[in-house]
């Protein structure tokens, strides 16, 4: 496969309710993970390690952070082929509205993925943590014949409203697909994999599509999203194959999975491997001093770089850049996204002034089962404790969420608070 007839599509306009309040000021995919990293980042790293060098973002939703992001990150410079290109949504003479789905977004930028010369067109979503060889992909669409592979993983019965779910053929042929489906009763005979803990497939939401089929496609049919409406609706008309990718895929659409992913990355042994030398994850350098720890105890706990741990015991959390923790503080089960900046002195005197605390987590804190946004000021003595029995709720500084406690980005939570 000649990598130089791809060009790779990551959609990046949702809204993000899913996220929510983390997706308050900025868009998903351009939400931390792993303490230093954007979402947006996983999709772009994996097209340039499969030499995809014509990539576009399609934004749409607070996107400035994510514009800014790419921007800083993402340079090619003269003697570089291919380029990253931002595709904003944009009202022109012949549309008024924005983008409406996936498909829709797409639908309206087929000028601008015609003018690229592609043979083929790679569509990303960005909002999943994976590592997959996208060569192994587009060979595996070239060598069938497919207008349309997608990309499938295995999943169990308790997550599958949560996908479309397709069955497909002896000769991995997509014969039937249920988006997102309301009960295992409407999947009779979905079962790929009769013997597995998980035998139901999932779209992971990776396509290939052969240009022109897609030009067909999205100029023949009226839906907006690719799932609803577009696949379904191909399965008569065009070859849809099914590509089996059984390594480490997770989605991270909402606060649950976003928390249970980052906890697994902290563990002992973490499902996904940031470490890997010859196909690192790409992120914007920060140029950060390394991390300091002074009589502190660190168990399970992914450290990004720039942080001041002063004393205290930190377990099974992943504290990310910039992070500041006091004295006899204790956080466990916990998401501290850290900051954007570091406070100089003359900020902290006017923190003091103002009587606010200082970014970062004060002394004699007590955190289990939180996600702790950028640029949050938790004060002393203050207590933020999961309950699984708590209902869902909407403070003026905290959010709870399925037991969890989520700080959303810039809030105060003054001395002495119990949470």
């Amino acid at each position: 496969m000649n990598m130089s007839r791809v060009v790779g599509l990551i959609l990046g306009g949702g809204q993000g309710a899913g996220l929510y309040p983390l997706t308050l000021e900025r868009s998903e995919p351009a939400v931390p993970i792993a303490g230093k990293y954007r979402l947006v980042d996983i999709p772009l790293s994996n097209c340039l390690h499969a030499d995809i060098n014509k990539i576009a973002i399609l934004t749409q939703f607070n996107s400035v952070s994510l514009h800014r992001h790419i921007h800083r990150t993402y340079v090619r410079d003269f003697f570089s082929k291919g380029w990253f290109q931002i595709l904003p949504a944009e009202q022109t003479r012949l549309r008024k509205e924005w983008y409406r789905g996936t498909a829709d977004a797409v639908r309206q930028r087929l000028i601008e993925i015609s003018d690229t010369g592609a043979d083929y067109v790679l569509i990303l979503a960005a909002d999943q943590l994976y590592r997959m060889d996208f060569r192994h992909l587009l060979s595996f669409h070239q060598e069938t014949g497919a207008d349309i592979t997608i990309a499938v993983h295995p999943v169990d019965e308790t997550i599958v409203s949560h996908y479309g779910i397709l069955r497909i053929d002896d000769h991995d042929e997509i014969i039937a697909f249920v988006e997102k489906p309301d009960s295992i009763e409407s999947l009779t005979g979905f079962k790929s994999f009769r013997t597995l803990n998980k035998p139901y497939l999932a779209s992971t939401g990776i396509y290939v599509f052969g240009i022109g089929a897609l030009v067909d496609m999205l100029e023949t049919e009226k839906g907006d999203d690719f799932g609803l409406h577009i696949i379904p609706n191909a399965l008569s008309r065009y070859s849809v194959k099914a590509f089996h990718f059984e390594g480490f895929w997770e989605d991270i659409g909402s606060l649950w999975r976003y928390y249970k992913v980052n906890m697994k990355l902290a563990s002992e042994d973490p499902p996904f491997d940031f470490y890997d030398p010859e196909r690192p994850i790409y992120t914007r350098p920060r140029f950060l001093p390394g991390s300091t720890v002074d009589n502190s105890r660190l168990e399970r706990v992914l450290l990004a770089e720039g942080c001041r741990i002063h004393g205290g015991a930190i377990s099974d959390a992943v504290v990310g850049t910039r992070s500041i923790v006091g004295l006899n503080t204790i956080v466990r089960n916990s998401i501290i996204m850290g900051a954007d900046y570091f406070e100089t002195r003359k900020d902290l005197s006017e923190n003091e002034r103002m009587g606010i605390p200082a970014i970062g987590i004060g002394s004699g804190a007590r955190i289990d089962g939180a996600i702790i946004d950028k640029n949050v000021r938790i004060g002393n003595n203050v207590s933020i404790q999961k309950k699984y029995d708590r209902q869902n709720t909407n403070q003026d500084n905290w959010l709870a969420r399925d037991g969890l406690i989520i700080v959303p980005k810039n809030a105060i939570i003054p001395d002495n608070t119990q949470i």
